[in-house]
């Protein structure tokens, strides 16, 4: 008998015995009193279409509605093979495959405890191997970022793994580590990812979609350090000339790792870090035009103040335009469609008009592009 099946049988027997319990009945002989318990009914049903099929019936009903996109149906065929038929030739197919078709749904935990009985991070091979990254995976979803990064590190540091399983585990390790809050842990897990992927000498044995990745989140780690930056006037103006140099040197080291990002040439991480680049200037100049002046100024020096600070960030808005115009000529020329387009599409429209308007206030034409250096995105 299997755990799974034990488990099984477990729970109906706990589910039929219920949870509430009576007073104190006295025995007829006078003894010590004996507890006198009373559970509530609870209805068990059944599959009662699958109850009469074979396991192989069952596998075979599964695959037709996997490969048919049933994914619920084969979930239903593929779980009822593995809770029933312990000793069938398929289980660990049947096993995986419900996984799968969970994950499909974006059933994350029922996915996870599928893919948790046939994973081994430690010396798993074929099935067991690819489970656990699957196991990660359901757990990232699951905001068990922790729990995925452990197994994530498990499997980046087998050497037994081939280099290209240990480069997206590594990266997906780092982008675990981040999303738990831990930003200093996760920029050296993917330094190390980009070092060992600068290191290999035949760059194809992995796919440029993980190198990509991991400049991306380098980016997005100096990002949000890059927000938590505030500025603030009441400081004053020595304190706000600070925090906006700190803030700029932030902006250009994120958008150093997004550039390396575009530099690898993966159509959807490109995508991604233009349109972050793009976002990080117009969010920069959003912060400095909407920063009240410093208090020690007086009316007349303030109204000077903001004039001339309108005038020096407006090119922020041609940056961001710049960029995203790229960003967009890129994913059409390699026919990438995506969140990051529509975002990045959305944005260029918004920050055109913010342009117009602005320099519809000041009276002035909008200055012209600066010229266009950065690399651009290719497939």
């Amino acid at each position: 008998m299997s755990v799974t099946w034990q488990r099984w049988v477990l729970v109906g027997v706990i589910g039929l015995m219920g949870c509430r319990t009576t007073g104190t009945a006295v025995r007829e002989d006078g003894k010590k009193p004996r507890q006198e318990l009373q559970f509530d009914p609870v209805e068990v049903t059944a599959d009662l279409d699958l109850e009469k099929l074979n396991d192989e019936e069952l596998f075979a009903g599964g695959t037709s509605a996997f490969a048919a996109e049933d994914f619920k149906q084969a979930a239903r065929y593929f779980g009822r093979l593995v809770d029933f038929h312990p000793e069938s030739r398929h289980r660990r197919e049947a096993l995986y495959n419900a996984g799968l078709a969970h994950q499909r749904l974006k059933e994350w935990e029922e996915a996870y405890h599928r893919f948790s009985e046939l994973a081994d991070a430690e010396k798993g091979t074929g099935d067991a191997l690819d489970a656990a990254f699957r196991v990660a995976e359901t757990q990232y979803h699951l905001e068990r970022y922790d729990d995925a990064a452990k197994v994530l590190a498990t499997l980046a540091n087998r050497q037994d793994v081939p280099v290209g399983r240990r480069m997206e585990a590594r990266v997906q390790q780092g982008v675990c580590e981040l999303e738990a809050g831990h930003s200093e842990q996760a920029e050296g897990t993917l330094r190390k990812a980009v070092s060992d992927y600068e290191a290999l000498s035949d760059k194809d044995e992995v796919e440029d979609y993980f190198p990509a990745q991991a400049h991306f989140f380098m980016g997005e780690i100096y990002r949000l350090h890059y927000e938590d930056v505030k500025l603030d006037p009441a400081r004053g103006t020595d304190k706000l000339a600070e925090d906006l140099n700190y803030k700029a040197e932030l902006l250009l080291s994120a958008q150093g790792h997004y550039l390396r990002s575009i530099r690898v040439g993966n159509g959807y991480w490109a995508t991604a870090a233009g349109a972050q680049i793009g976002a990080m200037y117009e969010n920069l100049y959003d912060h400095m035009v909407h920063t009240q002046a410093p208090p020690e100024l007086n009316a007349e020096e303030a109204q000077v103040y903001r004039q001339e600070l309108r005038k020096k960030i407006r090119v922020l808005l041609t940056k961001s335009i710049n960029i995203y115009e790229r960003t967009l000529e890129a994913a059409e020329r390699i026919g990438s469609q995506n969140a990051f387009v529509d975002k990045t599409r959305e944005s260029l429209r918004k920050v055109r008009e913010l342009l117009l308007a602005d320099a519809d206030a000041e009276g002035d034409a909008p200055p012209p592009p600066e010229p266009d250096t950065a690399p651009k995105p290719h497939s």
